[in-house]
């Protein structure tokens, strides 16, 4: 619903006092779905680069831009590459990839280290953990709670489509559990 795939029943979603749906917050906005889909046919490159132009990113800066952001996600040896040839693991780098292109103040990930080696995955984490730092937004969602423990300073924990908890992961979660612990226990209280 944040990106506008879908609407709401009821009520209204606005992020930075307006509405979810405007051109000025979809801009300020990078998002990476579960599964990403691209041209197989196009490079990285030239994938990222009409990325940009969806965005209307001036030549020069989508330029540095897109040679920053292979470089980032560890697909800089692989930027003119056809796609059709990537791994499910350069394709989820690709996914992230084409999420930051516009420089969003809110990065929306689905799953995205689904698909990752190991040193993948941790690149990608230091990676999240720099944006975050740098101030950017981030919701992960993620079935790795791990993962989330590790990114996230703030959690939601959703069951059968409701909110059942959320607040700061130090204060929602009690001493001496972890996560997953902590989600399990949560879950099971509910039946």
């Amino acid at each position: 619903m944040i990106v506008g795939l879908t609407s709401p029943d009821s009520g209204t979603i606005s992020i930075f006092n307006q509405s979810n749906t405007s051109l000025e917050v979809r801009q300020r906005i990078g998002f990476m779905p579960e599964n990403p889909a691209f041209y197989a046919y196009l490079s990285a490159q030239e994938f990222l680069w009409f990325v940009a132009r969806l965005f209307h990113i001036e030549k020069h800066e989508a330029k540095a831009r897109i040679s920053k952001i292979l470089k980032s996600v560890g697909l800089d040896q692989a930027a003119d590459r056809a796609i059709r040839g990537y791994s499910k693991g350069m394709k989820q780098r690709l996914g992230l990839a084409q999420a930051l292109v516009n420089q969003p103040d809110i990065l929306i990930l689905d799953e995205p280290l689904d698909g990752l080696d190991p040193l993948g995955r941790s690149d990608i984490k230091d990676y999240l953990l720099e944006m975050k730092k740098s101030g950017t937004t981030i919701l992960l969602s993620s079935h790795i709670l791990s993962d989330v423990e590790e990114i996230c300073d703030r959690i939601g924990i959703i069951h059968r489509g409701t909110l059942i908890e959320e607040g700061a992961i130090d204060v929602v979660i009690p001493k001496g559990m972890n996560l997953e612990e902590y989600f399990v226990k949560t879950i099971k209280s509910r039946k």
